[in-house]
């Protein structure tokens, strides 16, 4: 495959003039509040990172898309690029209407013209996209529990890009990566794709790639939306710019993308391979179960470990773009250094740090050996990570009316403060709805947004190194997930199962309001009138029933003692 020139991609902005007209005119139009996805992906629409596309895909592209990977003209894509929103905003727009899209401070970023409104078939999405229905898979839990039902597609005209305040520098647009390859004279140039730090096996990694295709080396992380949990992007970038000088600097460039990662394995790759064809680059390298989004419900991988390469290999020709395989490097200790895991000699001694194991040890905050990553990466995770004996955590107490929690979570309260270190904040679901969401009523969806306020500030607590008890009822699995992921992308989520049976909570009957809830004069009553969802792997389970308070409270101080959040 030969290389091709770097000649400028088309954009969907308009000039500073036309824009400066469009602000005025589209604030008098309807407009729509991005989600953080649809901000990315608007971006990468505006700057040709997404050509061909124009715009969010309409109903015949993303009916193609979404059935062969490819558009109505037959153009490859593997990735629904949509905009989702809600039934009540999808009331008020109709198809050949503008509308303005506004980021998260009210500014317009775009016009879209609607040419197409549906509702579409979200399990043959997953299906078909993701290879399951199954809300295990990230992606596939964002499309059934946060993305809108109503998809809008129609052409973009771009007003202005995301502001970002955060590495301005390195954040470069495809057409600026274009220009800066012509300036330097680079022909070929092989992309490298990464959700985390920089260890020495990807050096090792990418200085093997370089060489093998002949190229100069970009170093391309994500800073969009990546996996719930993955380390953030500030962090990430630090480690990247504290190993920049590892790299010879006159074949080595580091660069940003915003993109919101799907976790799509095999489509996933190609869509890479797309994105990094249309940033100047001729050669990308394709990982080990390349995006890969972990377990799925069984226990089992979601794509087989060289699934993505073989899709890659299939679309080469037409991506545009040249495959170098990633080779899944070790440590061998007989000779100090990194080999591709084919190439080892039978009997050698073979060492490797999985990424389980290196969070295992950030959180214990034992060694990490200079042979698995440099000692400037590890300073700057453990800035980020430290032991757990020194984060912030929370506590979510989870359970019927009647069944303990708010005592338990009393005396666990009384318990932490008597140990001190850390400061100690509860957020009872009494005192919350007192205080956070005196407005909401209880229905399915206000009890859904009480419960991410308690989240939230449950997250900001964990955050700055505090302690959160959090003792709500918390009906519904998809919003114990939602907090969950919140919360642990700071610190531990401890979640606990106050398991008291519903005949028992009903006996006690405190308030009163599971005999309201039995005459019909309370709608909705959880336990009652409305689902319990019992979590299937909280961290601790415990029954009321014939225990006393101390000894619960006890039990989950135990707990976070095994967990390393407490000492001992």
């Amino acid at each position: 495959m030969q290389p091709q020139p770097h000649a400028p991609i088309p954009e969907l902005y308009v000039s500073n003039e036309s824009a400066a007209k469009l602000r005025v005119e589209a604030g008098e139009l309807l407009s729509w509040d991005l989600t953080p996805r649809q901000v990315c992906d608007l971006e990468l629409l505006m700057n040709g990172g997404f050509n061909p596309l124009k715009g969010f895909l309409t109903e015949e592209d993303y009916d193609g898309v979404v059935e062969n990977m490819r558009l109505a003209d037959g153009s490859l894509w593997p990735m629904p690029i949509t905009l989702d929103i809600s039934e009540a905003f999808a009331g008020k727009v109709e198809e050949g209407q503008d509308i303005a899209l506004r980021d998260a401070e009210g500014v317009i970023l775009a016009i879209l013209s609607v040419t197409d409104k549906w509702t579409p078939n979200k399990s043959l999405e997953a299906e078909k996209v993701f290879g399951a229905d199954d809300t295990a898979h990230p992606a596939v839990n964002y499309l059934h529990n946060h993305a809108g039902p109503v998809y809008l597609g129609g052409p973009i005209t771009g007003i202005q890009q995301p502001v970002h305040y955060d590495y301005r520098a390195r954040r470069d647009t495809p057409n600026e990566l274009r220009a800066y390859f012509r300036k330097m004279g680079w022909r070929r140039i092989v992309a490298f794709q990464t959700r985390n730090p920089l260890h020495r096996a990807h050096q090792e990694l990418t200085f093997r790639a370089a060489k093998e295709a002949q190229a100069n080396l970009l170093i391309h992380p994500i800073v969009g939306l990546t996996k719930p949990g993955d380390i953030d992007h500030f962090t990430r970038v630090r480690c990247y710019e504290a190993v920049l000088d590892k790299y010879p600097q006159a074949t080595t460039s580091l660069s940003l993308l915003n993109l919101a990662m799907r976790m799509a394995g095999p489509r996933e790759a190609v869509w890479h391979g797309l994105i990094r064809k249309n940033h100047g680059c001729t050669h990308f390298i394709v990982g080990r179960d390349h995006a890969g989004p972990g377990k799925n419900s069984a226990g089992e991988d979601f794509y087989g470990p060289y699934d993505a390469q073989t899709l890659f290999t299939e679309h080469q020709e037409e991506i545009g773009i040249e495959m170098v395989d990633f080779k899944h490097m070790v440590w061998v200790e007989d000779r100090a250094e990194y080999m591709p895991v084919n190439e080892v000699p039978e009997g050698a001694s073979v060492l490797n740090i999985s990424g389980t194991e290196l969070r295992r040890r950030l959180q214990e905050g034992l060694e990490i050996p200079e042979w698995f990553s440099f000692p400037e990466v590890v300073e700057e995770l453990r800035r980020t990570k430290p032991a757990r004996s020194k984060q912030g955590f929370t506590v979510f107490l989870t359970g019927l009316s009647g069944s303990g929690k708010s005592t338990i979570a009393n005396a666990l309260l009384v318990k932490l403060m008597e140990m001190g270190g850390r400061p100690v904040t509860l957020l009872d679901g009494d005192l919350v709805r007192k205080n956070l969401s005196s407005e909401l009523g209880f229905s399915k969806e206000h009890r859904d947004l009480n419960i991410r306020r308690i989240g939230y500030v449950a997250s900001e607590i964990t955050k700055n190194g505090g302690i959160a008890i959090c003792a709500p009822i918390a009906p519904y699995t998809t919003t114990r997930r939602a907090v969950r992921e919140d919360i642990e992308s700071f610190g531990a989520f401890v979640e606990v199962h106050v398991a008291t049976s519903l005949e028992e909570c009903e006996r006690r009957d405190r308030k009163g309001l599971y005999k309201l809830a039995r005459e019909g004069k309370i709608k909705e009553f959880t336990g009652i009138s409305d689902p319990y969802e019992a979590p299937e792997n909280a961290e601790l389970v415990v029954d009321t029933e014939g225990l006393d308070v101390d000894y619960c409270a006890h039990q989950i101080l135990l707990k976070l003692e095994a967990m390393g959040l407490i000492a001992a």
